[in-house]
């Protein structure tokens, strides 16, 4: 168990977070970057499926964060169709600090100066666990689907 005074900054802002949405899970500090789905479910021994990517992309001039899993790719123009949106962009590294407060790599699903509107892909309901960025490249947590779609807020959908 990780004591919260331990973390780094960032990753304390997403612990409070999610304690106050009743998650219980402690984040886990990764002995090295596990900045993409693949190196995150091969440090954690998980499916790389099981790892909720945070990605951040613009969408009619807003940010859109869409929580997808690791097994496959976000198809935006489809996704553009699906929200009734004009262009989803990726966006850029300073865009998605600007919106996170986070770094790509280890962008979280909370823990935002603000809410993000936030889609959740419905494929990762099929993983009894699955597991997040805490808010760095080196920590993640685990959680439920349905504690993850409480946690954001978000729209659940398909997203490939």
């Amino acid at each position: 168990m990780t004591i919260p005074d331990s973390l780094p900054a960032r990753s304390r802002l997403v612990h409070d977070a999610i304690r106050a949405a009743g998650i219980p899970g402690d984040i886990v500090v990764l002995p090295d970057a596990a900045s993409t789905a693949v190196l995150a479910a091969q440090a954690l021994g998980v499916e790389v499926g099981a790892i909720a990517n945070s990605l951040v992309f613009f969408s009619d001039g807003a940010p859109l964060l869409v929580m997808t899993s690791g097994a496959h790719r976000v198809d935006t123009a489809a996704l553009a169709e699906r929200l009734g949106h004009g262009r989803i962009q990726r966006a850029t590294p300073e865009q998605v600090r600007q919106a996170t407060g986070q770094a790509i790599g280890g962008v979280a699903p909370t823990g935002h100066p603000a809410p993000l509107r936030t889609i959740v892909d419905e494929d990762l309901a099929g993983y009894p666990e699955i597991w997040a960025a805490g808010g760095t490249p080196h920590t993640v947590f685990p959680m439920t689907y349905d504690e993850l779609v409480r946690l954001t807020g978000g729209t659940v959908m398909k997203v490939d």
